[in-house]
């Protein structure tokens, strides 16, 4: 990935800021009044520098003058196994929401609470989709405006089926509509993982609200200042202007999620009964399946960021299997240390901990990189689940903040390390490690920083027109009947 430093923000980079803000706001309420009403004028098309469409510009040439050669146009090229591959990415990506993580998540609730989960989480991955095509990938990836967000094409106005997008190899295109439905996928997502942190109390109208106003203040210009590159360096994204590196989502989805969710899970409070009654998972066979669907997904997710079927997707490919098996066997482990035994529970726990943590290092580490990287993180985010959260208290209730957020933090930081050569990563002889290792802690602590104070906001505003939360009554009966008049299970 092409790295660029970011210089400090001028007085006019803080007016485009603030410029920014006002995008965003007046994004979140378009995207409202779409949903609402279902009809919404489009708007004008900006400028993309991702869309690849070359001019020919003809030159007249004085007939006395002698003839010279023009230069050559760059040509693009378009492969048809790349776009293959992309294709299948994102339906891969898309099975690890429904199915995966809605049987992930729902195995591990309560069987009175099976179906607000599932419903809860293929109803906010879909809102996630159509915003994105209303409002999301033109404010994330839609053109130069500043180092925080895009501006534009809103609806996907002017994009057609010959719009191409550039790859990561110069002159290599996709199809731009395949590129948006893959970002579309993450988004989508990273918005149903939040999920996992307030089951079983919240209300579905409030956690649509907050995913409105959370996907526009927090996912989108994350994912900007992470992933989109401009044509200077006023317009790249902060972190990705840093020389930071993010290949899948340690920051844009693991990092983002995981807090979020626990500043959901603090403003919510405690589930009734939770630290004095049982809270077991109604159905770990459930639980496994969504995990084995989404490590068979995660190869989309983190070898389709290649963008191309190449030998970076090829390694991206190599290291999902061996984080994820290292994170398995060392989350057992530290069970057994912990004196426990090793658990169903905890492999599926932890073959979701060496995903996370292999996400932005996926194609920036060799093979034996990613093992230690799994390693690290099974280890790290067992020790906060089982010790460190009953201490703090608060009700994470499916760990996303101790497996997505410990993971993510773990593997975003530690993608610094997997780059050295000396642990087969992609790193030149001259690789300064410890200046990469400081680009990757600062672009942690932003994307922490933002993702907490936005969800507050989205919390906070979800709170203000819902209520947030069930009445005590419909918490105790389940959410299935209390929210949705139905059950998971009827015998």
């Amino acid at each position: 990935m092409k790295q660029m430093r970011g210089d400090a923000r001028s007085v006019a980079g803080q007016i485009s800021w603030l410029r920014g803000m006002a995008i965003m706001l007046l994004s979140g309420l378009i995207a409202l009044a779409a949903i609402t009403m279902l009809a919404a004028p489009a708007l004008a098309q900006a400028e993309m520098p991702a869309v690849a469409t070359p001019e020919v510009v003809a030159t007249e040439v004085p007939a006395s003058a002698p003839a010279a050669e023009a230069p050559a146009e760059p040509e693009e090229v378009m492969e048809k196994g790349d776009v293959a591959w992309m294709m299948t990415a994102t339906v891969l990506v898309m099975l690890m929401i429904v199915p995966g993580l809605a049987l992930f998540y729902g195995g591990l609730v309560r069987t009175k609470n099976m179906a607000s989960v599932l419903t809860q989480v293929i109803s906010v991955a879909s809102l996630a989709m159509i915003m994105w095509a209303i409002c999301g990938y033109a404010l994330a990836f839609g053109g130069d405006f500043n180092q925080f967000i895009s501006t534009g094409p809103f609806f996907l106005s002017g994009i057609t089926s010959d719009s191409t997008a550039a790859t990561f190899t110069d002159g290599v295109v996709i199809p731009e509509f395949v590129f948006i439905a893959f970002q579309m996928t993450f988004s989508a997502i990273t918005v149903a993982l939040v999920v996992g942190g307030l089951v079983e109390r919240m209300k579905f109208a409030a956690l649509m609200v907050f995913a409105i106003v959370w996907l526009v203040i927090v996912y989108y210009p994350i994912a900007h200042m992470v992933w989109y590159e401009g044509s200077d360096e006023a317009s790249t994204g902060l972190i990705f202007g840093w020389g930071a590196l993010d290949f899948a989502g340690g920051t844009v989805v693991h990092i983002n999620a995981g807090v979020s969710a626990l500043v959901g899970a603090v403003i919510l409070g405690k589930r009734i009964g939770y630290q004095k009654e049982l809270m077991a998972p109604h159905s770990l066979s459930m639980t496994l399946i969504g995990t084995g669907l989404l490590w068979v997904g995660w190869f989309g997710f983190n070898a389709g960021s290649a963008l191309e079927a190449d030998g970076i997707a090829g390694l991206a490919l190599l290291n999902t299997f061996t984080a994820t098996a290292a994170g398995v066997l060392f989350w057992m482990l530290t069970e057994r240390a912990l004196g426990h035994q090793g658990s169903l529970l905890g492999a599926c726990s932890g073959a979701i901990a060496g995903l996370v943590a292999i996400t932005p290092a996926a194609g920036n580490s060799g093979p034996m990189g990613a093992v230690l990287l799994g390693a690290i993180a099974g280890i790290a985010a067992c020790w906060f689940v089982m010790k460190v959260k009953p201490k703090l208290g608060f009700d994470d209730s499916l760990d996303v903040f101790g497996i997505h957020g410990v993971a993510g933090i773990i593997g975003s930081v530690l993608t610094a390390v997997t780059m050295l050569p000396a642990l087969g990563g992609p790193g030149d002889p001259d690789y300064a490690l410890g200046a990469q290792l400081w680009i990757q802690v600062k672009s942690v602590i932003v994307a922490i920083v933002w993702a907490a104070i936005g969800s507050a906001i989205a919390f906070s505003i979800a709170r203000a027109l819902t209520g947030l939360r069930v009445s005590p009554d419909v918490e105790r009966e389940g959410l299935d009947l209390g929210e949705h008049g139905e059950r998971a299970y009827n015998y």
